[in-house]
């Protein structure tokens, strides 16, 4: 068959959110797509510091900071982080308006401190504990360092969580004519969390870079994904296909969707077009 090339998102679709550690079944389904022929390669919004952990695993190139940062066979083909302008402006106005920050470098992220101080403060409250929990875990696994360690390298992103829209408003109203604001759902009493991606670039662009870098026709290309950051990839890329844990909206969006990330849903995918053939017993 024709040799394809396949992008795949990290978290909820070739790991469980939060974790460098592939299943066994996707990590085989990586390794025998390549063995054949076919190209394999990550389409995270992480940053490239976050994706070294799993390159030990084998992949052909990486799309990093959700287009941000593209590499095919160890050339960077697309490098196109904030301007300084862009940088100070997206920092201050977030900080002067009580907005928790994340900024993302290539090789490495820093957190605002005050975030966690604040969750242990009001621990108490609603799904504070968990959200403390999960960042705990986030500094410990994907190289976050505090903010006050910060010497104004190049950024590719931004991670934001508010208290409320209301701390949002000057943010838009002075970032969206170059940035766009991905909202997560929020529930319940959860702060609004979010990420400030450059419109200058994303993933269905990354896409369409590394195919036409790699000389292979979009028509050849497959990416899977989860969640509505995946959105653009999917509609690019040929076939686009949703995981079985992932978002309702993309669901509809996507051309199929397989089993989710712990049920071998990306193997089964492999399998079911042709990337991959069946084990000899």
């Amino acid at each position: 068959m024709e040799r394809k090339i396949i992008f795949l998102d990290i978290d909820g679709t070739l790991t469980e959110p939060g974790s460098n550690r592939p299943p066994e079944s996707a990590l085989k389904a990586v390794r025998r797509a390549r063995e054949g022929g076919h190209l394999v390669y990550l389409c995270s919004g992480r940053n490239y510091a976050m994706l070294l952990p799993l390159l030990k695993y084998g992949f052909d190139g990486v799309v990093a900071s959700a287009g941000g940062y593209v590499e095919c066979a160890g050339e960077v083909i697309y490098d196109s982080p904030m301007t300084e302008d862009q940088r100070i402006r997206a920092l201050s106005v977030f900080e002067d308006n009580g907005v928790f920050r994340t900024v993302e470098c290539r090789d490495v992220s820093y957190t605002d401190e005050s975030f966690r101080e604040y969750l242990k403060t009001h621990i108490s409250r609603g799904r504070n504990r968990e959200l403390l929990r999960k960042r705990e875990i986030l500094e410990k696994n994907l190289c976050l360092l505090p903010m006050k360690e910060y010497r104004g390298q190049p950024v590719y992103k931004i991670v934001f969580m508010s208290l409320s829209e209301e701390q949002l408003a000057e943010p838009r109203a002075v970032l969206e004519a170059d940035f766009f604001f991905w909202m997560q759902e929020k529930k319940g009493d959860c702060f609004v969390n979010g990420e400030l991606m450059n419109r200058k670039f994303d993933k269905g662009g990354a896409v369409e870079r590394v195919c036409r870098h790699m000389g292979i026709a979009l028509c050849d290309s497959l990416a899977f994904g989860d969640s509505m950051n995946d959105r653009e990839m999917l509609q690019t890329a040929g076939l686009g296909i949703c995981m079985g844990n992932g978002s309702p909206e993309l669901m509809k969006l996507a051309d199929d969707v397989c089993g989710s990330v712990g049920e071998a849903g990306l193997y089964r995918a492999f399998l079911k077009y042709g990337l991959i053939g069946e084990e000899m017993p």
